[in-house]
């Protein structure tokens, strides 16, 4: 029986990549570990430094295991122990999780690191591997029929056997997939925008403040939650840093726009009613100009793949952050993608490996994607009624029901972070391809269709209805 940690390709395959971000650089170690030849496109002139802090879990760490960089990835980061949930105004604790056997029971732990770390860690393994980033090198066009790119200002196309379009929410592939089938790429505002800082250490000990001091030393992700927004802090880099994220409704704009102008007395004025352990931190945001960054997503697209090209990522799944599984999913695509690709016999069954693919990862991104647009309405609740339901059910870890805050709930937990995507899609693959080969409809894993908080998804009518239309639609799960 086939392993993940020995798998190589039957055939010899050339790859392209589009995108050196987290889910590019993942597909290209995935790929050439299964002995295929790949090189990376990458549109800006230099890969630098930027971002802030992220949360890793343990789906995503347990596949970094298996490529042999779990060790540098994880040096870099704080092993989280706990997450704790609580009330804006009072700073009450609504609920404190344990994460003390993530490694025992999924395989590996949640780990927060800055996002330029993962990221430089995920170079400098490609480098070591000898794959060629070809930097400056933005792609114009793409020939889905014959396998090609085009690099602005070249005229010669570039011929390869594969395409993976890891491009980010921008993806000029994703666009040009779905003009290919009569629909337009829309880019979804949430109406959400995000302050992000990092505090020093050497800062926070010196004010001397026990909460503050908290928040640093201790291996906890603190989220408090209000109307129209909520704020997370964890430590990153060894504890040298406390990344603060400020998450909060934005003005309307009529123009799209992916960062705007603010300033401190705006942040200050919208988390003027917030405990005190929140002003605290509002004294270090910096005064002067600030970014604010914009989030957005979009709907569940039609098809994730075009010939023998196909999209990862935030290309093909742009996630918001509530759910702490954007680069998870993308490490995920390029986990089962490598897999797919490396089990053809010949290059006649490349798109038969796509289609594969997107079976097996389409309504599992999908269904996290929109669990995280629940989140950000179940996180943001004006004071009520309904707030106050949602309170209790926290409280009391869902009465037996769904628990509203997902990342607290035992068995989206286990659904996750416990399954191998990697194993999963060693085992299914003859099953898969004799079922794309003769066409019938795929019906979604039974041990997911009861699932509480699966059929809260289904009650809050978030599964777009266009979903509906692809043969693995997410409501095929409801059924």
């Amino acid at each position: 029986m086939f392993s993940c940690d020995n798998l190589k390709a039957k055939i010899s395959l050339d790859i392209a990549i589009v995108g050196a971000g987290i889910g590019g650089l993942s597909a290209a170690l995935a790929c050439n570990r299964a002995g295929m030849s790949v090189t990376i496109y990458e549109g800006v002139s230099e890969l630098k430094e930027i971002g802030a802090g992220i949360q890793l879990g343990p789906n995503m760490f347990r596949i970094l295991r298996h490529w042999g960089i779990y060790d540098p990835v994880h040096l870099k980061g704080v092993t989280l122990k706990e997450l704790s949930l609580r009330r804006y105004a009072d700073d009450s604790e609504l609920s404190r999780i344990s994460l003390s056997n993530a490694e025992k029971v999924y395989g590996a732990s949640m780990v927060t690191v800055h996002r330029a770390d993962i990221q430089k860690v995920l170079r400098e393994e490609v480098e070591a591997a000898r794959i060629h980033i070809e930097l400056g090198s933005r792609v114009q066009d793409i020939d889905f029929k014959n396998t090609r790119i085009k690099i602005e200002h070249c005229s010669n196309w570039i011929k390869k056997d594969v395409i993976i379009a890891a491009d980010g929410i921008k993806s000029i592939s994703r666009k040009k997939i779905l003009m290919m089938h009569g629909r337009k790429d829309r880019i979804r505002d949430t109406g959400d925008a995000a302050w992000r800082i990092l505090i020093p250490a050497e800062q926070i000990y010196k004010s001397k403040d026990i909460d503050l001091i908290e928040m640093l030393d201790n291996q906890i992700a603190f989220r408090w939650i209000g109307p129209d927004g909520h704020i997370v802090t964890y430590p990153i880099r060894n504890n040298r840093f406390l990344n603060v994220v400020f998450i909060h409704s934005k003005k309307p704009s009529v123009h799209e726009s992916w960062t705007n102008k603010s300033d401190k007395k705006e942040i200050v004025k919208f988390y003027k009613d917030w405990t005190p352990r929140i002003k605290k931190l509002l004294d270090y945001v910096p005064d002067g100009e600030i970014i604010e960054w914009n989030l957005y997503d979009c709907n569940p697209l039609i098809t994730w793949i075009e010939g023998n090209v196909a999209l990862l990522g935030d290309a093909a799944h742009p996630m918001l952050p509530y759910i702490a599984q954007g680069a998870a999913q993308a490490v995920e695509d390029a986990a089962v993608l490598a897999i797919s690709l490396a089990m053809i016999d010949n290059k006649n069954q490349i798109n038969t490996a796509l289609k594969v693919y997107e079976l097996l990862r389409k309504e599992r991104a999908e269904i996290i994607q929109t669990s995280a647009v629940h989140m950000r309405q179940t996180l943001h609740l004006h004071d009520g009624k309904q707030q106050e339901e949602r309170d209790d059910l926290i409280r009391n870890k869902g009465k037996g029901d769904c628990n509203p805050d997902l990342l607290s709930d035992e068995s989206f937990e286990a659904w996750c972070w416990g399954t191998d995507v990697q194993q999963q899609a060693i085992t299914m693959w003859n099953q898969l391809v004799e079922l794309i080969l003769k066409g019938e409809q795929i019906q979604s894993s039974p041990d997911t269709k009861e699932l509480p908080w699966l059929k809260l998804l289904k009650k809050w009518q978030l599964i777009q209805n266009d979903q509906a239309t692809t043969r693995n639609s997410t409501l095929s799960r409801f059924n």
